[in-house]
């Protein structure tokens, strides 16, 4: 069963029992992402580390791009 199949069903249950309906698979998603950005970046900062710069660093060298002109 994949997350649509549970929606529905969970849907249904909800009418059933005169309830509201959960929330559509997905609907969080950028919100929860933000989140944990958001989480990390505290983190960091706490513990004496540059908040930003540093996954997308990561990012470029494993794929192997040089960066940008005035990112730093």
């Amino acid at each position: 069963m994949n997350a649509l199949h549970q929606y529905l069903l969970d849907s249904y249950r909800a009418e059933q029992r005169g309830e509201r309906r959960p929330p559509m698979p997905g609907n969080h998603d950028v919100a929860a992402l933000r989140e944990l950005r958001d989480h990390r970046r505290f983190h960091a900062v706490i513990s004496g580390r540059p908040a930003r710069g540093a996954t997308w660093a990561r990012l470029r060298a494993a794929v192997g791009r040089r960066p940008r002109p005035g990112s730093g």
